[in-house]
């Protein structure tokens, strides 16, 4: 079970990678040197294409967390979160009929202006200062993964990695703003999608093909797609996937600034709209890669895990190990996947860095303070060097919060699903007032708080989570009792066969209620945002309210009009052009020629009486 080491040809490939995502920062700094403006830096100048922006929006959020948190989730658990590929789509319709026509037609440059449009100053601070929590939390775990991975594969120093990851990010992210952001992650999803297919590639090589690792996986219980359970206590079933990760991605493409600050920097509605349908394609093709990576991985560690053998610490090293373990003898193809585990946090960092410095400047600064463009360019700059080093020291906390792929949902459920409660009670609910908005997204916060939390001192139990069997029966080397477990995981005793342990304690009457889907952390936030904003709008004169009309979504702001107007409209032009007398001809033959159809008018008629 050794596995190889990083070798010369891997460290290239490697720094490669960084060099180039350098160069593209510092590329776009001399090109824009002349126009030094907080418009250019933030948004691009609303002069960009459907196509890198689409890529760009792919790779901002499927990151390290993808690339190795995917794989283990499927290990462990089973192929049912591939059914996310169904709320993708339903997040990219929702969020181009709804969201998209309000933020692109007000031309802001942070979500957080149309709150005070649409409620009031206070609200929009409250949505500013929830965003940027949930960010620098977030940024925090996608800088700690690909370091987890490096300390794996290289032993090189955790936090050595932590800080190198965090410097080149800021470094090109605070030199060419939102351009460089784009194109550089148009670069790295390339990154990432070469080196998934590295280890897929080589992983059906070593198992004799793609049929004998669908085998194993069904043989495995991997293949549990058709699991509609409706219970929302069990952990992952396609209600709780679909449903809970429909609101989840709603809320980062409907909402979450750094997305929307892509899709409006496009320029026009139509390559914006497009630049949401190529992102899904993309999407579905990193989710594919990653579920199947997951196959591959219990495929080849199907008789001997090395998660219960202790020879890992956590899941989240599993694909780094495969990856050395299968692709150690071809020098630079584990350099590319730690690679591609990098590029996926670059791209996620520096996205969150870029919107982070966008709603500092538009809701913190430019409101309260009158400054010249020049010096707002500077400060935008400022701000994202300022959070890229928080970010930094923020990493500290992603070895706190326990498995890393449910940990990353958890923050967007808690936060992302109570603003998006906030921003559809503008957009659909002309009735909806400040104070109904602000009691809203204040009780869902802190429900959903309340709910995160009891679930993380009241774990699920395992008949909930079920968590797949693991052995360890097919190893050939002597296990030890010292294992190196992470502060979330729970220790088993060796055995051939590994299953989660029963536990046995006292819970509180909300046992249940703890025990929840973590992806239903969301649409509870949501729900009762919406559900508590509107019974207070009412109470508080929301049926008064005379809301502009730009403010809220109209037939006309949606794709969907115009699509049936189009089939209308066609449909009339046929209907005009229908010639009678041929239609009479071929339907019933000659008319007969002594009948006229014309009628006879007496009073006009030349005829004497």
């Amino acid at each position: 079970m050794a596995v190889a080491s990083f070798a010369l040809a891997d460290y290239m490939v490697f720094a490669l990678m960084l060099v180039v995502s350098a160069a593209v920062g510092i590329y776009y700094a001399w090109v824009d040197r002349s126009r030094r403006n907080p418009g250019n830096f933030l948004t691009g100048g609303r002069k960009l294409t459907a196509l890198p922006v689409s890529l760009s929006l792919t790779a901002s959020f499927m990151s390290a967390i993808t690339v190795l948190s995917f794989p283990a989730e499927v290990y462990r658990y089973g192929a049912s979160i591939g059914f996310y590929g169904l709320s993708y789509l339903m997040a990219m319709l929702v969020t181009s009929e709804v969201f998209l026509p309000i933020f692109y037609k007000l031309e802001i440059t942070s979500t957080f202006e149309y709150l005070e449009l649409r409620f009031n100053r206070a609200t929009r601070l409250l949505g500013t200062l929830l965003f940027i929590v949930q960010t620098i939390l977030y940024s925090g775990i996608v800088i700690y993964v690909p370091a987890l991975a490096l300390n794996q594969v290289t032993g090189m120093n955790l936090w050595g990695a932590v800080i190198s990851t965090g410097v080149v990010c800021t470094f090109y992210c605070t030199l060419g703003g939102l351009k460089a952001v784009v194109w550089t992650d148009v670069f790295q999803l390339g990154v990432m999608i070469a080196g998934f297919l590295s280890v897929i590639i080589a992983s059906v090589i070593l198992q004799g093909g793609v049929i004998n690792i669908f085998s194993d996986s069904q043989h495995g219980g991997r293949i549990n797609f058709w699991d509609f359970d409706t219970n929302p206590l069990r952990r992952h079933t396609f209600w709780t996937v679909a449903i809970g990760g429909t609101f989840l991605w709603t809320s980062i493409y409907g909402t979450n600034q750094s997305q929307v600050q892509r899709y409006i920097s496009c320029k026009s509605i139509t390559h914006a709209r497009f630049s949401l349908f190529i992102n899904l394609l993309g999407l579905w093709l990193i989710l594919l890669c990653s579920v199947f990576a997951g196959m591959c991985l219990y495929s080849i560690y199907k008789s001997c895990d090395p998660w219960t053998s202790g020879l890992l610490s956590a899941l989240d090293q599993l694909m780094p190990y495969l990856v050395m373990d299968v692709l150690g003898d071809y020098p630079g193809l584990p350099g590319l996947f730690v690679a591609a585990a990098f590029s996926g946090s670059l791209s996620t960092v520096s996205s969150s860095i870029n919107a982070l410095a966008a709603v500092t400047v538009e809701d913190l600064i430019k409101p309260y303070a009158s400054m010249s463009e020049r010096q707002l360019a500077w400060i935008s700059k400022g701000t994202s060097l300022l959070y890229g080093v928080l970010c930094i020291g923020m990493a500290g906390l992603a070895s706190l919060l326990g498995p890393i792929f449910q940990a990353v949902i958890s923050i967007f459920g808690v936060i992302g699903g109570p603003l998006l409660g906030l921003f559809t009670l503008g957009i659909l609910c002309p009735f909806a007032t400040s104070k109904g908005a602000l009691s809203g997204v204040v009780l869902g916060l802190a429900v959903s708080l309340w709910v995160a939390i009891g679930a993380q001192i009241y774990p699920p139990p395992p008949e909930m989570s079920r968590p797949l069997s693991l052995t360890t029966e097919g190893c050939n080397f002597t296990m030890t009792d010292s294992f190196s477990w992470t502060s979330t995981d729970l220790p088993t005793l060796p055995s051939s066969t590994t299953t989660a342990p029963v536990l046995i304690n006292t819970k509180p009457a909300l046992a249940d209620w703890y025990s929840v889907s973590y992806l239903y952390f969301s649409p509870i936030g949501t729900i009762i945002t919406i559900s508590v904003g509107l019974i207070v709008s009412v109470l508080t004169g929301g049926r008064k309210l005379n809301v502009e009309s730009r403010l809220r979504l109209t037939k006309e702001d949606t794709s969907l009009y115009y699509l049936f107007k189009f089939i209308k409209d066609r449909a009339m032009r046929r209907k005009r052009k229908l010639d009678l007398k041929k239609d009479r001809k071929k339907t019933f033959g000659n008319p007969n020629p002594a009948f006229c159809d014309v009628e006879l008018v007496l009073p006009q008629s030349s005829i004497s009486t």
